[in-house]
């Protein structure tokens, strides 16, 4: 496998994946250890108690020979049961204290490795039986061994578990670290983290990893082409500046001073007039970016849209007058946004502008102002020609101006600006239009 999709692992996730992998061994050899001794003290008690249950059990059927017969009896059954017994017992008898006679005694026992039961019959006399320990303490330290082999076992086990889980765990990490390592040596943002479908925290992480991917695609897209066509909507203002003072540096002097300070007073005029014309364009430019980008300062309080639509009804009411379009609007008072006053002032203009803009003289700008559910809706309507269907995905496009606008000055930002502000206060912007008969923008914002 190449090292591109094998990358090295770095020294942090070695660490990170050494104290996962420590970790999983402790807790698997700590509960395989608890359960081995647990079963090392039940097996050792089960044959402690069975050992006492045969001596009890002896010690009973003993004592009741010894009372059916004495000594004789008693002797005849210990001899019968040993000869048939896999193992033989001590039996002792004290007769009332005085004598004891031994019945089984056998040759080579511990006496420190004997447990003995005794009891005390009506007549004084005492039996006692007894079993030896030493198969029990043989055959648990035969279980002993078995259970530090399986201990090692287990252990080995666990060391190998732990680092097969930490490598698992760690193989959706990796990926995300190639991706963003791919991204910093190539500057390209469409590498993309392949989703394993599990629908976990891990695949949840490479979701959102994605989605930022593709936010900063997008912005680096939009970036580039504001740039693109910032570059090539520049170059106009900028040789008209330049055309502007070569022309006036280069013409011989005109009749007196009076008009040669005219003509250089209307050069200047059109040198300013270029330069204002590039700062707005600069100034919107970076207004769109910072509300693209989120970082535009919003200052939030809470707005009737009415008076946002009657100020900027109250800027172009003249515009309006003078081309013979008729500016209608339709406001309650009672729709309230919590929203920054300036920006929707801009967001209202704007599309003020652009509808009286591209209204012909005889029609009409309709601005109405609704609370639909849970939201604020500003529509501005026209009746002008209407956006074609094809341009229509491409008009809140930044520096894009249809076939149609082309005859009007503008800077074709003024849209881009509507949608960027309405989205830095969580709304949307809609349009609908018909060739021919207008078009509609609508405004949606959260309620305040």
């Amino acid at each position: 496998m190449s090292s591109e999709h094998e990358p090295p692992v770095p020294a942090f996730a070695r660490t990170f994946g050494l104290r996962i992998a420590l970790w999983y061994a402790t807790l698997f050899v700590s509960g395989a250890i608890a359960i081995v001794l647990v079963t090392y003290y039940l097996t050792a008690a089960s044959l402690a108690q069975r050992d006492r249950q045969i001596i009890n059990g002896k010690l009973g059927d003993y004592a009741a020979a010894y009372v059916r017969g004495g000594v004789r009896v008693l002797a005849a059954t210990v001899r019968a049961e040993q000869q048939v017994a896999p193992e033989r017992l001590f039996v002792r008898v004290v007769d009332r204290g005085v004598e004891a006679v031994v019945l089984s005694n056998p040759d080579g026992w511990d006496p420190s490795k004997l447990e003995t039961v005794s009891a005390t019959l009506d007549d004084g006399t005492l039996v006692q039986v007894g079993k030896s320990t030493e198969a029990r303490d043989d055959l648990l330290a035969r279980f002993r061994a078995t259970l530090g082999m399986v201990t090692l076992v287990i252990v080995a086990v666990a060391l190998t578990g732990g680092w097969l889980a930490t490598r698992s765990a760690l193989f959706p990490i990796r990926r995300l670290t190639l991706a963003v390592r791919r991204i910093i040596r190539t500057g390209r943002t469409d590498a993309r983290v392949p989703l394993d479908g599990t629908g976990d925290a891990i695949d949840e992480l490479t979701t959102l990893f994605n989605a930022m991917l593709d936010k900063i695609e997008g912005l680096v897209t939009a970036m580039r082409g504001a740039l693109d066509n910032v570059s090539h909507d520049l170059r106009t203002p900028l040789t008209r500046l330049r055309g502007a003072a070569e022309m006036a540096l280069a013409s011989p002097p005109k009749g007196d001073s009076v008009q040669q300070a005219e003509h250089y007073r209307d050069v200047l005029a059109d040198c300013v007039e270029e330069s204002d014309r590039v700062l707005v364009m600069l100034n919107t430019l970076m207004d769109i970016s910072e509300a693209e980008s989120g970082t535009m300062q919003l200052r939030r309080e809470a707005v009737p849209l009415a008076e946002i639509v009657a100020r900027a009804i109250d800027l172009y009411r003249d515009v309006a007058d003078a081309k013979g379009v008729t500016l209608s609007s339709s406001t309650p008072a009672g729709v309230v946004v919590t929203a920054d006053r300036t920006r929707l002032e801009q967001v209202a203009a704007n599309l003020i502008d652009n509808a009286v803009k591209y209204t012909p003289s005889g029609g009409r700008v309709d601005v109405d102002v609704l609370q639909d559910a849970d939201a604020a809706v500003m529509r501005v309507g026209d009746t002008g020609p209407g956006i074609p269907a094809d341009e229509l995905p491409l008009i809140f496009d930044r520096l894009f101006r249809g076939d149609t606008s082309r005859t009007e000055r503008g800077l074709g930002l003024g849209l881009s600006l509507v949608k960027a502000v309405v989205e830095a206060h969580g709304g949307t912007v809609e349009v609908s239009s018909e060739l021919g008969r207008g078009s509609v923008f609508t405004v949606s914002l959260p309620l305040g």
